[in-house]
């Protein structure tokens, strides 16, 4: 194949780069992005279930091909160069671009009929997002959705490699590759469940709840998502060691009820718990820590029109509402 240049009329070779990806076998990269993901080039041909030489031989085709050390490579020794580090975030972005091209083209009709893949952080209760969907699915009855809950790195991660059409999850550092828009505040209160001596009791102080043994999510650290849940706390003067952890609020709730210790949990989302006898609020009464949660998508990404549709919806919610009416519950 040539270019035929204007100014002359006259056939002009490739540039250097066009020739590479035409002569570039896309199944290397497929390779190479496996063998980094695994960590070595044996269990890259596991996953692969290819033969270790043939993997070993297929990375040093790439290299070759592109002129650079991917991979250096020995007795006892795996470590990515940093051009091999450039290049495996590349077969990401190209990878999860090839996996969603059967979903652009499929039944391109008049009727919406696309798949919305939805990405949760464990127990997310939001009246907006769920009177989103009940209006989406009123409009487009053909549309399908599945919701794929996560700890909310995993969220992240599967938006950033486009398996995901969005997330819903706390968020601690934003990375520029995404776009982030907060969908709602919700405030955490302390609590413990029916088995613990501070159950049912009144006029509770922090004073009361030094020492205590407590439970908490994963982020529930200085350093991380739940950062105010952390420094609640730590001014509670909780006992430092942490007796369960999960990333999970359903787990977390199950070890607060059956009296593991005192731990968080978002006020709005256990209000039937406490209604029926299973949890007791805490103190602090007044000022509860605020947790921001974001819904978080890829620019990137290629939407089919169910995804750009319910996307484009959520989203005009969010501009269009006051986070006062998106905060739960409710403060005065």
């Amino acid at each position: 194949m040539q270019y035929i240049d204007e100014r002359n009329a006259q056939p002009s070779p490739l540039p250097a780069d066009a020739r590479t990806a035409w002569r570039l076998d896309w199944n290397l990269l497929r390779t190479f992005m496996v063998i980094v993901q695994e960590g070595g080039i044996t269990a890259g041909a596991d996953r692969l279930r290819l033969k270790q030489p043939t993997v070993s031989n297929a990375l040093k085709r790439l290299e070759t091909t592109l002129g650079r050390r991917l991979i250096d490579r020995g007795p006892g020794r795996f470590r990515v160069t940093e051009a091999g580090m450039l290049l495996h975030q590349e077969c990401v972005e190209i990878f999860g671009s090839v996996a969603r091209l059967s979903v652009l083209v499929r039944e391109v009709t008049d009727e919406i009929t696309g798949h919305v893949t939805i990405a949760v952080a464990s127990h997310v209760v939001c009246p907006m997002l769920d009177a989103a969907l009940a209006d989406f699915h009123a409009r487009y009855p053909r549309a399908t959705i599945s919701i794929e809950v996560a700890t909310s790195a995993d969220v992240i991660d599967l938006v950033l490699r486009k398996q995901a059409t969005f997330g819903v999850c706390l968020v601690h550092r934003q990375l520029p590759e995404l776009h982030y828009r907060r969908l709602y505040r919700e405030h955490f209160g302390l609590f413990c469940g029916p088995r613990h001596r501070l159950f049912g009791r009144d006029g509770l102080t922090l004073a009361d709840l030094r020492g205590e043994t407590s439970v908490s999510f994963k982020t529930d650290r200085l350093t991380d998502a739940l950062r105010p849940v952390a420094l609640i706390r730590a001014t509670a003067q909780l006992e430092d060691r942490i007796v369960g952890l999960s990333s999970h609020l359903e787990e977390v709730r199950r070890m607060i009820v059956a009296g593991l210790g005192i731990g968080p949990l978002p006020i709005h989302v256990v209000e039937r718990d406490i209604a029926d006898g299973l949890l007791w609020r805490l103190p602090p009464y007044e000022d509860p820590p605020a947790i921001d949660i974001y819904v978080v998508h890829n620019p990137r990404a290629h939407l089919n029109r169910a995804e750009t549709l319910l996307l484009k919806a959520l989203l005009t919610v969010i501009e269009t509402t006051p986070i006062a009416d998106r905060t739960y519950p409710a403060l005065s």
